[in-house]
């Protein structure tokens, strides 16, 4: 039994590792082909790419490990089956959850590694490559000038040149435009032709120009002569001039990492944990101040406002006088609810008192609308973020018992269709992993919305797979054939003969 469960751990470990760098690398073509318009074209160095794609590669681990296992899975049993070793295996009286028993140990390891690595090794892949792909992003191209078109890149100069050598690098026709002073066009320099190139360092720009001209407009304090029309300026010529511009706004500048780290995807559980309990906490509180705040500004603004009504006689019910409503609201500071006609009361006022009165109201109950709204968007943006953290804490153990799962799935699965190498495990593989996925980013979706709860839109691709892998285990225990399209078109063409057979005898009892 000890070399049986070391053959068959040794089965499944070539494969899982042939697939996990497989799915690695085309998760990774995925990252390139979205973000390839900021990649392109800066003048980036092999180390700076090279360390993003390290750290774009781990943090694509924890979706990469459920589909090397799932594949993996299939393709080990389907070439156990293929090659009629499961069928041997069980004629010697050894059954399939034995066969299946020391790869799923090592299932549960990877499922504990990948637990291991999503809560302390993603946060800081996460934040190592969000933090440079943000950097390289704002950095501006390099510095390539187009003949036949006006270049901004370089910040306060405008430069335009009419032919390029290929060969050579040779500018021909050049103009250049400082804009420096920030007031127009009033530095000019033209030449026949001259090269251009940077440091090392990419801090400066030096233009070498051969036989052109510059021209400068000589900017005069305003006198008080309206009637002035003089224009001051300076032209030089030149064969042969060099001028240097310095680039502040090129190579990558690293940002401050500690701008990322409240990220939710740049925490562990114990940090989300204490972020969740805090906004918590904080949405909490902000319901209790709207509620008190109300209460107040609004709902009791003046508590002694019947004190002053001058013959609330008139208004109240004839039950309830009005001296004993005096004294008792004198004697005591809680509020009594009486009963009292609101129209009568208004209409005793006169007419300016009645304006300023509907003014008032108006204004309260815009200042009030005013700041339930700010408070519900408050709560509602604090919500949102809150959403975020319980999606990403959950995350961690979907994505991590989606290992074991997935093992239950393809594990049965290669035994049911009995073929093994990168042809139908792999569709069906994929078939399966886009269900999930499809489902968990529904699931997700949901969460965000606040339709359902984290913990159910996060394990809802879980409750939907778990099922399918008790069925298929139950069935390749069975020896099912359910995935042999052999039974399939056999079951057709006994269908086939039933209808033929039904057809002879209808048209046997028409004759």
């Amino acid at each position: 039994m000890k070399k049986l469960h070391i053959l068959t751990v040794k089965s499944f470990l070539g494969p899982f590792i042939l697939t996990f760098f497989i799915v690695v690398f085309v998760l990774l073509m995925q990252f390139l082909w979205k973000y390839i318009d900021d990649l392109v074209g800066k003048g980036l160095e092999i180390s700076v790419i090279s360390e993003l794609l390290i750290y774009t590669s781990a943090s694509l681990v924890p979706m990469a490990l459920p589909l090397a296992v799932l594949l993996s899975s299939i393709m080990t049993f389907g070439n156990m089956a293929e090659y009629n070793e499961l069928l041997a295996l069980k004629a010697a009286g050894i059954s399939l959850q034995k066969i299946m028993a020391p790869v799923m140990v090592v299932s549960i390891f990877i499922t504990l590694a990948a637990f291991a690595f999503n809560n302390n090794v993603l946060p800081y892949s996460n934040l190592k490559m969000r933090s440079l792909l943000y950097d390289i992003q704002r950095q501006n191209p390099d510095l390539q000038i187009k003949a036949g078109v006006f270049d901004n890149s370089i910040d306060g100069y405008s430069i335009r040149i009419e032919e390029k050598d290929a060969r050579t690098n040779l500018l021909k026709n050049i103009r250049i435009y400082d804009h420096t002073d920030r007031m127009g066009n009033i530095i000019v320099t033209t030449a026949d032709s001259g090269y251009m190139r940077m440091t090392e360092d990419e801090s400066i720009l030096l233009m070498t120009l051969y036989s052109g001209h510059s021209y400068e407009e000589m900017q005069k304090k305003k006198t008080g002569k309206s009637r002035e029309k003089t224009y001051p300026h300076r032209r030089d010529v030149f064969d042969k001039q060099e001028i240097l511009i310095e680039l502040t706004d090129f190579g990558l500048k690293r940002t401050d990492e500690n701008l990322f780290k409240s990220s939710y995807q740049m925490m562990n559980l114990s940090q989300l944990l204490y972020i969740e309990d805090s906004l918590k906490n904080e949405i909490k509180d902000d319901q209790i101040n709207l509620n008190t705040t109300l209460d107040k500004s609004s709902y009791y603004k003046n508590k002694n406002y019947l004190r002053k009504i001058e013959s609330p006689k008139r208004f109240l019910p004839d039950t309830i006088s009005a001296d004993s409503l005096r004294a008792d609201s004198l004697l005591s500071d809680t509020i009594k609810v009486v009963y009292f006609d609101l129209d009568s009361l208004f209409t005793s006022y006169d007419k300016d008192k009645q304006k300023r009165l509907l003014t008032q109201s108006i204004s309260l109950a815009r200042t009030t609308m005013n700041f339930v709204s700010n408070t519900n968007i408050n709560v509602d943006n604090k919500v949102r973020r809150l959403r975020k953290y319980e999606i990403e804490k959950h995350r961690k153990f979907s994505l991590s018992l989606a290992c074991l799962i997935f093992f239950f799935i393809g594990a049965p699965l290669g035994a049911i269709i009995r073929k093994g190498g990168l042809g139908m495990p792999v569709v069906v593989s994929v078939l399966f992993f886009l269900l999930y996925y499809i489902i968990s980013l529904t699931g997700e979706k949901f969460v965000r919305e606040s339709v359902i709860t984290a913990f159910f839109g996060m394990w809802l691709s879980s409750f939907v797979i778990v099922p399918m892998s008790i069925f298929l285990s139950y069935k390749a225990s069975t020896d099912s054939v359910i995935m042999n399209v052999e039974t399939y078109f056999t079951f057709l063409k006994k269908f086939g003969n039933f209808l033929k057979n039904l057809v002879k005898e209808s048209s046997g009892d028409k004759k």
